[in-house]
């Protein structure tokens, strides 16, 4: 990579044929301030993320994964190092409507219907009326909710819920997808079906994902890359390549490759002391 200081900020500008990740994290180190002392959240992150890949983050509680999420998002300020998204800053990137973002509770309004819930960035944004309704219709029908955009969030399961909060993540047609454990409250059941339905989605929208888990299984299944981080402060252990095909089955699941991969992403946890308390 090459650097080009114009107007006292410094850029980066990807080398002839090489194009630009997505996401570009050098060095990222992120420290809280807190009335006990310093807590370390990130330390030293470097990650390339490209376009069009589903990417995992996945590690134990408090390693970081969903600080460094927020930090691709611009809801949190990295201390040290750089990050870019799209090539923009992450402020750039949010002041662009350059990604969504799914929370791990749906954060739908009780008092507003699933298309009215869709439709809420579209009216912040100052969509039309007309295209509001399209483009709730669209996505709510992308995520398997066509024919429920008249009811109340509390009228849905709280698998529906979440899908209804992804639809609205894509209804103004992000390029980047940020998930932090979405289906974590969710039964084996809706997962695997909720699984499935997101590897669809990625498949037909073409969107880069990224993707926070605890679960070694999903990450495997879900991914064509997965990041495993250290305890706090978060570190990456290892970058895990899923080199499988594109359309996937549960069944997948019970081969060696699969077996394989999950067997990796074990023992990385295990080499950062993952599984101590």
């Amino acid at each position: 990579m090459t650097t080009i200081v114009q107007d006292s900020k410094p850029t980066t500008a990807p080398l002839a044929g090489i194009p630009t990740p997505v996401i570009d994290a050098k060095g990222v180190t992120l420290t809280f301030s807190t009335g006990d002392g310093p807590v370390f959240a990130l330390s030293d992150v470097n990650l390339a993320i490209a376009d069009g890949e589903f990417v995992s983050l996945i590690g134990p509680s408090g390693c970081g994964k969903t600080t460094l999420l927020r930090a691709i998002a611009d809801l949190e300020q990295p201390t040290a190092g750089s990050l870019t998204v799209n090539g923009l800053t992450p402020s750039e990137a949010r002041l662009k409507q350059q990604y969504g973002y799914v929370f791990q509770a749906p954060a739908l309004y009780p008092w507003r219907t699933v298309e009215k819930n869709v439709m809420l960035p579209l009216e912040i944004m100052g969509f039309s009326r007309a295209e509001q309704g399209e483009r709730a219709r669209k996505n709510l029908a992308l995520v398997n909710l066509a024919g429920f955009e008249k009811k109340y969030p509390w009228q849905l399961s709280g698998g529906m819920q979440q899908r209804a909060s992804i639809a609205r993540a894509l209804s103004f047609d992000p390029k980047l997808l940020l998930m932090d454990e979405p289906f974590g409250a969710l039964d084996e059941i809706v997962r695997d079906s909720l699984n499935l339905q997101l590897l669809r989605l990625w498949r037909e929208t073409g969107k880069t994902v990224v993707f926070v888990t605890h679960s070694i299984p999903e990450a495997v299944f879900l991914s064509t890359k997965i990041v495993v981080m250290s305890p706090r402060p978060g570190r990456i252990i290892d970058v895990i390549d899923c080199n499988f095909p594109r359309e996937r089955g549960l069944e997948m699941r019970e081969t060696p490759e699969f077996l394989a991969v999950a067997h990796r992403v074990r023992e990385g946890l295990r080499a950062g002391h993952s599984y101590e308390d």
